[in-house]
């Protein structure tokens, strides 16, 4: 799974939580569960414009448990972190942000090209080529020594050599054109579906 994916699958069920809660809370806000008639669960706070957030039995229900408090800090403070652990993963990129593009002596500006830009370019490519059904690139090293490195999965009626054939000649042949870097290295990982994965799989195959 990759981690634009488990990036949205976070903040739908975040986003998702945040919403079911907001409307009870202004639902209990807004007296509605009165007006229409509506029963009121004993766990939700706000039930009506005249209840607190947090009543005074449920701040006090555990005072004389020594562990509470201690717990209560500790998942709290698990949960800061992880949210910092996830916005600096959100930062971090492990390749180049941005890849010079060749123009001829005194031109004018330099041109850069963001890495993600190239990396989603050769990804549209390669998805389009015939039996590929998935395509992760990434742009790792500096703007000095570039590497890609790409995953494919292929349905099981297709043929790796043909793949591959059809790989370099068009995507990866395009990006080291129009980096003017023919040998841009490559490694290029393939993945049939349908066939169970290895514990220890094969090495990439360099391009």
């Amino acid at each position: 799974m990759s981690r634009s994916t488990v990036n949205r699958s976070i903040l739908a069920v975040a986003g998702l939580l945040l919403l079911g809660g907001g409307l009870l809370v202004l639902a209990g806000s807004f007296d509605l569960y009165r007006r229409l008639h509506l029963g009121i669960p004993s766990w939700l706070p706000l039930g009506s414009p005249h209840e607190p957030l947090v009543s005074t039995a449920s701040r006090t229900r555990w005072d004389d448990r020594g562990w509470w408090w201690p717990v209560v800090i500790a998942v709290l403070s698990l949960a800061v972190a992880a949210a910092l652990w996830w916005l600096a993963a959100q930062l971090r990129r492990s390749g180049p942000g941005t890849v010079t593009l060749p123009t001829p002596p005194g031109a004018g500006p330099v041109l850069r090209l963001r890495g993600r830009a190239l990396e989603d370019a050769i990804e549209t490519e390669t998805i389009a080529l015939p039996e590929v059904t998935r395509i992760r690139v990434r742009l790792l090293g500096n703007r000095r020594r570039l590497l890609l490195r790409a995953a494919v999965r292929m349905q099981s009626s297709g043929t790796p050599a043909d793949l591959l054939d059809d790989f370099h000649s068009g995507p990866l042949t395009h990006a080291r054109t129009s980096l003017s870097l023919p040998e841009l290295p490559c490694e290029l990982r393939l993945q049939v579906a349908g066939r169970s994965s290895v514990r220890t799989p094969k090495p990439p195959r360099v391009l």
